[in-house]
């Protein structure tokens, strides 16, 4: 096959969007059949719901029997946003950020809250900030794995255990296929519409036995709108953590979440997650090895994600032009894949370097992952020589 020939194969099933994710394999909508429409989340049954949804999800990520888990509005950005109101401005904060999604953290606690004894720890995409400039004395907020820069934290040693501060831990895009320290983690966020491919709009909040002595023992200096209240009279509002959720949820999305979670258990839990996302980055590890344009934006192996993978173009021809060029660059191959209809939604996240960016979670299929690769090659050379044609 030349360069500029179809490939043969094409992946069954095309979605590696970053979020929302591909659907579980075998996910048809007859699967939502017994979703509790029409009746209040309220109800017996409707809050029956909810906490299957809460203790199911403790079971299949292993969450300690202490830690509260809620269901909050607004996604994974809600989750995050309600515990950085509640309970930041107690003591410093380390901020940290190497990508978007920390960025915008950072927005939150300095333009926003406003709190001046935040230290902003940062690095470029593609690498980690100084891990051993961290002062536990202060609370710390980070992502566990940049979502759009493919650039993940080891792991959890870094975190001493002796800490003061809390860490408060974006792990949207890390929780299902990645193995959270909890011991380490006070507050932990994600939201189900990533590693289990679930419908968007909810997020999950989770807390540590520390985070809640916070909440109940400091009040910020700041107004509360109301989807972030998590106390009363100066205790945990325990509700939201047995699924009396704050606003309304959708039943239609709980029921999908539910069906997920059931779906993971089937498979083996956690650990099948994690195997099933690492051998879908293997997949794409063994291509890289061998393709001479393309290379991980993330630097340093054990850094690089196993679910939102991010690839760099590397050949000269690219490298050479302006940076808008090179964006449009890869939002060509991206096109074309999508025309295709061989991936769906790949090319690199707006604020990041020119790229791709390929999700490689537990409910894509690794024979989907493998049909794609020669289609990135096919892709590249049409994109090559659209630019000869141009020049």
């Amino acid at each position: 096959m030349t360069a500029n020939e179809r490939p043969a194969v094409r992946p069954a099933n095309p979605h590696f969007s970053s979020g929302p994710c591909a659907k579980r394999p075998g996910w048809t909508v007859k699967n939502l059949e017994n979703a509790l429409v029409g009746r209040s989340h309220r109800s017996k049954p409707g809050k029956a719901r909810l906490v299957d949804a809460i203790e199911k999800t403790r079971s299949v990520l292993g969450v300690p029997a202490d830690y509260r888990i809620g269901i909050v509005p607004a996604s994974d950005t809600g989750a995050v946003e309600m515990a950085l109101w509640s309970m930041l401005g107690a003591r410093g904060v380390d901020m940290l950020a190497w990508e978007s999604f920390g960025e915008g953290w950072v927005t939150d606690v300095v333009k926003q809250l406003k709190l001046k004894d935040a230290r902003i720890l940062k690095a470029p995409y593609g690498e980690l900030p100084d891990l051993g400039e961290i002062n536990f004395d202060n609370d710390v907020v980070f992502t566990w794995n940049g979502t759009t820069s493919g650039v993940r934290v080891p792991d959890g040693k870094w975190i001493p255990d002796d800490r003061k501060g809390l860490t408060i831990c974006d792990a949207t895009s890390a929780a299902f296929a990645q193995d959270l320290a909890w011991p380490k983690l006070d507050v932990v966020t994600f939201s189900w519409q990533k590693v289990l491919g679930g419908e968007a709009a909810h997020g999950v909040l989770i807390l540590s036995p520390r985070a809640v002595e916070r909440l109940e023992s400091y009040t910020p200096a700041w107004p509360l709108p109301k989807i972030f209240r998590m106390t009363k009279g100066g205790k945990l509002n325990e509700g939201i953590f047995k699924g009396e959720t704050i606003n309304t949820p959708s039943m239609i999305c709980v029921e999908d979440y539910l069906d997920a979670l059931n779906w993971a258990d089937s498979i083996g839990g956690l650990k099948s997650l994690i195997g099933r996302a690492d051998a879908n980055a293997a997949v794409i590890a063994e291509w890289v090895g061998r393709t001479p344009w393309a290379e991980f934006l993330a630097e340093k192996i054990e850094t690089r994600s196993n679910t939102s993978v991010c690839l760099k173009i590397v050949d000269e021809r690219v490298t050479s032009l302006s940076e808008d060029d090179q964006v449009a660059f890869a939002k060509k191959i991206a096109d074309l894949l999508d025309k295709e209809g061989v991936a769906n939604d790949i090319a690199g996240y707006r604020d990041a370097p020119a790229g791709l960016r390929i999700w490689a979670g537990a409910t894509v299929e690794a024979t989907d992952m493998r049909a794609l690769m020669p289609w990135l090659d096919w892709a590249f050379a049409e994109a090559i020589a659209s630019l000869k044609a141009a020049a």
